[in-house]
């Protein structure tokens, strides 16, 4: 298989995603006048079954992963992606991606680089995300059936692999670390994404932000989960933001984790600020709770990039206007570009050393 069908076949699964997610956008709940045996009632059930099988997936957030890797898998992106680097059609190497299973299709990008790179995929999904990724290899294959013999899924123990690609906890990484240590890997712990205030943003800033905050209930690590904010910060227009997200305390597993949070932190005698749908905290973590972000002041410019760069091993993105070094734009986290690699690891670079 060529590099040139490897791209087609993406371009094509790309436009395949967004014809799906607008079928999804457009039913609202009509597949009962659907045909069972028609393909828009057969993606509609394999959306449905993703979940069921993880209650954090809506449908609204499969759509928008949905969508954003429709965007992503243009000719043009995978083009401008892919033009920097030299593909050898050698022999292919396997590698094995254990995959995280947080949010909708979070490891598609892994699964994406091991094949466009001509190697093969072992992958080991999340016991709660069985779903979308065999949905889209599927697919994948449906367009392009040299892809048949390059994919693979396994729920059992993972063997005859070359490298190894996996995410998860900073606890489970060491156990990454124990098996996976003696093969080429990308090991990923936690991080987690911040946003840096100055108090002169707009409401278009804040609302933005919002969507950087709550996209996935916050589940990801490109979620902002801790603000830093000048001293005399006025929060008022912060929570005016916020407001546009004010319909996610609907969700039932969302307004329990709200409930009990704003419980344990009230008996513990925290100070919190609340709004009725989030909780914000002062701290020094990085790693805040569903429906809590910390805060932290900052003294000066000068002082917060300081502190960035000495917690850079827990940030994934920065989104912020204050010119700080790798800033991302507010509303632009949870919309990676291909040539934005998770933990600033360069998934192809490691793909192709490995290739050879």
């Amino acid at each position: 298989m060529q590099l040139k069908d490897r791209i087609n076949a993406f371009i094509s699964l790309g436009k395949f995603l967004r014809e799906i997610a607008k079928e999804n956008q457009t039913k609202n709940g009509i597949s009962k006048n659907l045909n069972p045996d028609s393909e828009s009632y057969q993606h509609e059930s394999i959306l449905k079954k993703a979940e069921a099988e993880n209650g954090w997936f809506t449908q609204e957030n499969i759509n928008f992963a949905l969508i954003s890797w429709s965007e992503a898998l243009s000719e043009e992106n995978i083009k401008h992606w892919i033009s920097k680097y030299e593909f050898q059609e050698t022999n292919a190497k396997t590698v094995a991606i254990i995959m995280a299973g947080n949010v909708p299709l979070v490891g598609f990008h892994d699964f994406l680089s091991v094949l466009i790179t001509s190697n093969k995929v072992l992958v080991k999904l999340a016991s709660n995300d069985k779903t979308l990724l065999p949905f889209l290899a599927n697919q994948l294959i449906a367009v392009e059936p040299k892809f048949q013999d390059y994919i693979e899924f396994t729920e059992g123990r993972m063997s005859n692999f070359d490298a190894v690609i996996a995410t998860g906890s900073n606890n489970t990484a060491r156990y990454f670390d124990y098996y996976f240590g003696k093969y080429p890997n990308i090991i990923r712990k936690n991080r987690n994404s911040v946003a840096v205030l100055t108090g002169n943003e707009t409401e278009e800033d804040l609302r933005n932000l919002a969507d950087d905050i709550f996209r996935y209930f916050g589940l990801g690590c490109r979620n902002v989960s801790k603000i830093y904010i000048p001293e005399d910060y006025d929060f008022e227009p912060f929570f005016k933001g916020m407001f546009s997200w004010k319909e996610i305390i609907h969700n039932h597993k969302y307004i329990n984790n709200y409930d009990y949070n704003k419980a344990v932190y009230l008996m513990d005698g925290f100070p919190l600020l609340d709004n009725e749908f989030m909780l914000l905290k002062e701290d020094t973590g990085f790693s805040s709770p569903i429906s809590v972000v910390f805060y932290e002041k900052y003294t000066s410019k000068y002082a917060v990039k300081k502190k960035l760069e000495a917690e850079a091993e827990n940030i994934q993105c920065l989104v912020t206007k204050a010119g700080l070094p790798n800033e991302i734009p507010f509303g632009k986290a949870q919309n990676p570009e291909l040539w934005d690699y998770a933990d600033g690891v360069n998934t192809i670079d490691f793909l192709l050393k490995i290739h050879k």
